[in-house]
């Protein structure tokens, strides 16, 4: 009887969603059934959120029903937007109706901005004040992301034009929020001790279009910890360790007990889970950001004792984290609690060698050199950070010149979020911005900082601003129109020419040329992004610019095959218009 109650009250919704005046034999039969059969019925999905609105209007009971911060709207958001889902507490009152206008309105916002970036940006990077109108934006960020991912998430390798700009406008986003908390995060007193959550800063920072959060590493870490436990337990099922409740910062002062946790940590991670220093593919920097640290379960010296190092205190061990040269390392104190202690009253732990335990010898053959007491010395959350993104920037210079040093771009921003006043890295930014081309107002900053902060800099400065500011002229002025022939033998590979009506092969949308390249024309960034590199022939290829059917303009690479007759008039893309348009 219920399920026909509901099929036949799924067949009486729709008509009364569109009627204006509903006759009340059909409103009776819908208002007396259940209130939980007709909450059901509304939240089952086969109603938009249109629907949901026509149908609150038509009675008081259904208004009721459809009251704004009830079950039905919530639902709607939810079908609608399921990733959002995760910011919202059980237990918080919302206005599920006024959220999901919020965030329409925010998606069209998102849309509208994204359009605008494809028309204005097309034939050059998007300067440092392009991101304007998105800092002024109304209503919640989160909002304006999910929009954002929603549009990357599109079907196939449908409107790339739009996923190219969605992706950099998210880019600066994320990290525009990162670099805020990081920067919250480092005025922290001294005491403040959580290197864990320094280090998913800088993994956030450079991976900012993946969903990287410390609550999800955290709870990865809290996995490894009940595999500990249940291996302690085996070795001592009185452990005071066995205690502790998910948040306590205990710590247990017994060596034999400590010793104990190690023992256990280090069968747990290196024979049971398989973690191990990446001796193979040492330089990648993969080994250290965190998340990828937990997936790939390896990692160089430092990413590798900062999960020992976190694992540990969670379970009453008290290391500390100890800048090693070369060789990050942890120290585990043997002295008496209160007695003064030296370097020969640690014991130091590898964790990328498996957790061996070494003594300050040993420490000095790890390395192949003998250094000062001062270097065995604990240092902070800052320090280490420092130390991290030092690996990043050693990194990042290593880029290959087709790059668009992305690796190197970030972490400068890392170190000068840090240390802001650094002058070799100001200068060094300084050097990248004007070597790939881009914010030619931002180096004139950066430049002036330098020479406020070291007058000594006069040379260097000065070269960089009269090269700067030439730069800046030079796109003031006009560029005349240039003028290619086909006919010239330069532009022998050039199939088409303007005007041709063109079907492109794959897609099947028709087109018309109206400009072309011998060669791609487009920035290492945007080749790299549209995977220009997976065609025959790469960017080393005629590209034409072309007018879509539908309103947009697209770049489209030549790629034909020698053997395509040449009537059939087909082109073949991969990629987006350069200058944008409305997208695909």
């Amino acid at each position: 009887m219920a399920a026909a109650a509901v099929d036949s009250a799924m067949e009486v919704v729709p008509a009364l969603a569109e009627e204006a005046a509903p006759e009340a034999a059909g409103l009776s039969c819908l208002v007396n059934l259940p209130g939980e059969v007709l909450e059901y019925i509304l939240c089952s999905g086969a109603l938009t959120a249109a629907d949901i609105g026509r149908v609150s209007s038509t009675c008081r009971r259904l208004r009721e029903l459809c009251q704004s911060s009830g079950k039905v709207w919530k639902e709607q958001f939810r079908v609608r937007w399921p990733s959002l889902m995760k910011h919202y507490s059980p237990t918080d009152y919302v206005n599920w109706l006024e959220e999901y206008k919020v965030r329409q309105k925010a998606g069209l916002e998102a849309r509208k901005i994204v359009a605008s970036f494809s028309k204005r940006f097309f034939s050059e990077h998007v300067p440092c004040n392009g991101f304007s109108d998105i800092e002024n934006l109304e209503g919640p960020e989160i909002f304006f992301e999910d929009e954002l991912v929603c549009i990357l998430n599109m079907e196939g390798r449908k409107a790339l034009t739009w996923k190219y700009y969605a992706k950099k406008i998210l880019y600066y986003l994320r990290q525009q929020k990162i670099l805020n908390n990081l920067k919250a995060f480092l005025q922290q007193p001294d005491d403040y001790e959580s290197y864990l959550e320094g280090a998913i800063y800088i993994d956030q920072y450079c991976n900012p279009l993946s969903d990287i959060s410390l609550k999800d590493i955290q709870a990865q870490i809290d996995s490894i910890v009940e595999l500990v436990c249940k291996t302690l337990r085996g070795i001592n099922s009185r452990h005071p360790s066995l205690a502790f409740k998910a948040g306590e910062s205990s710590m247990i002062m017994e060596i034999e007990l400590q010793s104990q946790v190690l023992d256990a940590m280090n069968y747990v991670l290196y024979d049971q889970l398989k973690f191990k220093g990446n001796r193979m593919d040492y330089y990648n920097a993969l080994n250290l950001y965190m998340h990828q640290v937990l997936i790939r379960r390896t990692g160089i010296p430092i990413s590798m004792s900062l999960l020992y190092l976190t694992i540990a205190r969670q379970l009453g061990v008290p290391l500390e984290p100890v800048n090693f040269p070369s060789h990050f390392l942890l120290r585990w104190c043997q002295g008496a609690e209160g007695a003064t202690l030296d370097i020969f009253d640690y014991i130091y732990i590898d964790a990328f060698g498996k957790g061996k335990q070494l003594t300050v010898k040993e420490c000095e053959y790890l390395i192949g050199q003998h250094v000062t007491a001062a270097l065995y010395g604990v240092v902070n959350v800052k320090k280490v950070l420092q130390r991290m993104v030092g690996n990043l920037l050693s990194l990042g210079k290593r880029e290959g010149i087709d790059q668009s040093y992305q690796l190197l771009r970030d972490s400068l921003d890392l170190y000068l979020a840090m240390y802001p006043d650094q002058v070799q890295l100001l200068l060094l930014q300084a050097r990248l911005y004007f070597h790939l081309g881009i914010w030619p107002e931002k180096v004139l900053d950066i430049l002036q900082h330098i020479q406020t902060l070291d007058p000594g800099q006069h040379g260097a400065v000065g070269y960089l601003v009269q090269h700067t500011l030439e730069h800046i002229e030079r796109k003031k002025e006009e560029v005349g129109v240039e003028v290619k022939l086909r006919s010239h033998e330069k532009h022998r590979d050039v199939c088409y020419s303007i005007g041709l009506i063109m079907k492109h092969k794959r897609y099947g949308y028709n087109c018309v040329i109206y400009g072309w390249d011998p060669t791609c024309m487009m920035g290492h960034e945007w080749i790299r992004n549209m995977n220009v590199h997976s065609l025959p022939h790469g960017h080393h290829q005629p590209f034409y610019n072309v007018l879509v059917e539908d309103g947009s303009c697209r770049y489209a690479a030549q790629a034909s095959e020698q053997t395509a007759p040449p009537v059939e008039c087909t082109i073949y893309t991969h990629l987006p218009l350069r200058g944008g348009g409305r997208g695909e």
